[in-house]
């Protein structure tokens, strides 16, 4: 069997330095807001090119806390609307709901499966006070033409960058492309914990200092609590794993190119819809997302056939039972992305021999 995605294999490459790291962690006795934290924030900063970091427990927490800092810091109320992709994961729109706003979905652009800027248009009201695009599946959104509305109606923009570590767009990374960033560091993003990990990316101090007071019970000061807070902190063990593995994303990411370039130039199906790429940086193919309205068969061929594939993601927001409030509404193109997508295995530890094979099953595809 190919498997989707060997994170054993993946982690193997960084092993003699990750046990290195914990070790360092488990000598100093010190397992919370230290020194591999400050380390890793600053290292995160610096490679996403912005002012701040803050670590945090898991990338959907990162989100909260955006969203609860603009609150606290008066650029939201409750009631806001806020403008987010009808086919992302569901954790983006968890967020909104979590913080007291309201999340109003607006359909992709088929070709690049992302926000689109028109449909965004045809969104807009005096509730509106915030867009949340999702780079999904590790390529940019239209950011200038994102940025371009928000400047024009006043909305706040927070990048979803849970899946887009180390992309670029214009010169600037995923995480400086916004008024602030959430990532996530999941075990199998580009990018990727041993664990839930997570971050919050800014240049805007007010924002920074009410993000880390938030996360930390609310308090800067101990005892003395400025917020209504919570406790979500990234620890020590897995910013050491952040720190080792952050060397080698530039790498890996150029790893995953090469592999999809080989799926985009040798994979020749006339039922399968590749996705759209024009060859840049602005995409590190968190996931490989093919389409077909024979999707259930191939899902299945593929498995039958030694290799592991995924649907990310089978059910689209509006129709979860999560959302009965949606259940009414209509997004034909949400819904004919999660009727048809497939991902295929893509990671920086497949050999030539199973890229192959994978081309191999896919054409031959009956």
């Amino acid at each position: 069997m190919i498997k989707f995605l060997d994170l054993h294999k993946l982690n193997q490459q960084y092993e003699f330095d990750i046990k290195a790291a914990i070790n360092k962690v488990l000598d100093s006795g010190w397992y919370l807001q230290g020194s591999f934290l400050s380390d890793f924030e600053a290292s995160y900063a610096k490679f996403c090119g912005v002012k701040h970091c803050i670590g945090v427990a898991n990338g959907l927490d990162a989100l909260i806390l955006i969203l609860r800092a603009y609150k606290e810091l008066g650029r939201l109320k409750d009631g806001d609307q806020v403008l987010v992709p009808s086919n992302t994961f569901i954790a983006t729109i968890l967020s909104v709901s979590a913080c007291g706003l309201v999340p109003v979905l607006v359909e992709p652009d088929l070709l690049s499966y992302n926000i689109s800027s028109n449909m965004i248009i045809q969104k807009l009201s005096a509730q509106v006070k915030a867009i949340m695009p999702v780079h999904l599946y590790g390529q940019i959104c239209d950011m200038e033409a994102l940025s371009a509305i928000a400047k024009k109606y006043n909305l706040l923009v927070i990048e979803d960058a849970a899946q887009s570590h180390g992309a670029k767009y214009k010169g600037l990374r995923s995480g400086n492309l916004a008024d602030a960033a959430g990532h996530s560091f999941y075990p199998g993003k580009n990018l990727g914990a041993l664990g839930d990990a997570g971050a919050v990316t800014t240049n805007d101090d007010d924002m920074a200092l009410a993000v880390r007071t938030i996360a930390n019970y609310g308090s800067i000061i101990k005892y003395h609590n400025q917020y209504k807070g919570l406790n979500s902190r990234l620890d020590e063990m897995q910013a050491a794993v952040l720190g080792v593995k952050l060397r080698g994303l530039d790498s890996d990411n150029a790893q995953r190119r090469r592999i999809a370039n080989r799926y985009l130039s040798e994979i020749n199906h006339p039922e399968i819809v590749l996705p759209s790429y024009g060859g840049g940086e602005d995409h590190v193919f968190h996931l490989f997302v093919i389409r077909s309205t024979q999707r259930d068969r191939l899902h299945e061929y593929m498995d039958e056939n030694g290799v592991q594939t995924i649907i990310h993601y089978p059910i689209p927001p509006h129709q979860q039972d999560a959302y009965k409030e949606f259940s009414g509404f209509s997004f034909p193109i949400s819904e004919q992305i999660h009727r048809e997508v497939l991902s295929l295995p893509i990671s920086p530890v497949l050999t030539d021999d199973e890229i192959s094979q994978v081309i191999t099953l896919v054409n031959n595809f009956n």
